[in-house]
């Protein structure tokens, strides 16, 4: 083979990001080695007993459409595989009561398995004319090479594949509240400071509510911390049917939860945005709790409305203020209790 020929599958290995990068110039060099019309990269699913042509490259009259799924019974690279036949320039003669063949008048055919390193059969590696042609040693070569090269590259994909779902189920995990399933402090904190940001090119207010669930300390003392728990989890879903699309609820840690979103421009605006959106909120947490066999009256959270504008006032900040007004809705309550 020609320094040339490896030149150019030197250049494709180098630049290829994906199968689809690699297989495409791969099957126009096994064209120019094979001297067949078609060549094509297909995909098996034994459970479903189907194949897909992934990739074709046609270059005459014999058209290979790309995305075609056939049942893998009866084909020709299932023949070729199962009578170990992976060339042949005779196809009516072996194979002649194969339809798709009749339909596209192939002649010559060459079929090699794209295998994994443990031997699951990814697929084939095939080129296919209507003239009949031998198959050179060269062409063998290149077939072989190439097939081993995508099972490489796929087995490479599926890794960078696994990877990357592994990490981001890590990362769901990392940002998530184990109890109540809802956003933790982390993911809140991020999430306020894209929000933020957003708010900021907008010239949008950042709506807090910053909850804080009152007498929740006396539950877990008279009913034990698994009624604290099952709690804490209704709680959630009950802040969570009140949300607005784009609202943002998530545990703050302990009995504490915050809800944040957008709100219009302006202080006087905001401020009221936010008290709606805590009048929203609070009624659906005050009733009955049916809890590890236990019916518990609650009465109530106290809840902190807060807007701030984030060309003046950072998440930190804007934490502290919903803190101090929801302390100062506490206070209030327990005046009116006395």
């Amino acid at each position: 083979m020609s320094d040339k020929f490896f030149s150019e599958i030197s250049d494709t290995l180098s630049s290829a990001r994906s199968v689809e990068d690699l297989t495409r110039p791969l099957l126009s060099l096994l064209e120019a080695v094979t001297e067949l019309e078609a060549t094509y990269l297909t995909c098996i699913d034994q459970e479903l007993g189907i194949q897909r042509v992934l990739f074709a490259y046609n270059t005459k009259t014999m058209q290979i459409p790309e995305g075609l799924v056939v049942p893998w019974e009866g084909t020709l690279c299932k023949r070729a595989l199962d009578e170990g036949k992976f060339h042949t320039e005779d196809v009516p003669a072996l194979w002649g009561d194969c339809d798709a063949a009749k339909a596209l008048g192939i002649q010559t055919y060459v079929s090699t398995p794209v295998r994994l390193n443990d031997g699951t059969l990814f697929g084939t590696l095939c080129a296919a004319g209507s003239e009949r042609k031998p198959l050179t040693p060269k062409g063998e070569q290149t077939l072989r090479l190439f097939s081993s090269l995508i099972g490489l590259h796929v087995e490479r994909e599926q890794l960078l594949e696994n990877l990357q779902s592994i990490n981001s189920a890590l990362e769901a995990h990392s940002f998530t509240d184990v109890l109540t399933g809802l956003p933790n402090r982390r993911f809140l904190l991020k999430e306020m400071d894209r929000l933020f940001a957003g708010a900021e090119s907008t010239g949008q207010t950042v709506l807090i509510a910053f909850i804080d669930l009152d007498g929740f300390k006396a539950i877990n003392d008279r009913h034990g911390h698994e009624v604290g728990d099952a709690f804490l989890i209704e709680v959630g879903k009950r802040l969570s049917a009140g949300l607005r699309s784009g609202d943002i609820l998530g545990r703050f840690g302990g009995d504490e939860f915050i809800v944040t979103g957008l709100g219009p421009s302006g202080d006087a605006a905001g401020q009221a945005a936010a008290e709606t959106l805590c009048n929203r909120l609070a009624p659906l947490l005050i009733g009955e709790y049916e809890l590890r066999g236990i019916t518990l009256h609650y009465s109530g959270a106290s809840f902190g409305p807060t807007a701030v504008d984030p060309r003046t006032v950072a998440v930190d900040e804007a934490l502290r203020k919903a803190d101090a007004a929801m302390y100062e809705v506490k206070r209030e309550r327990k005046a009116q209790r006395v």
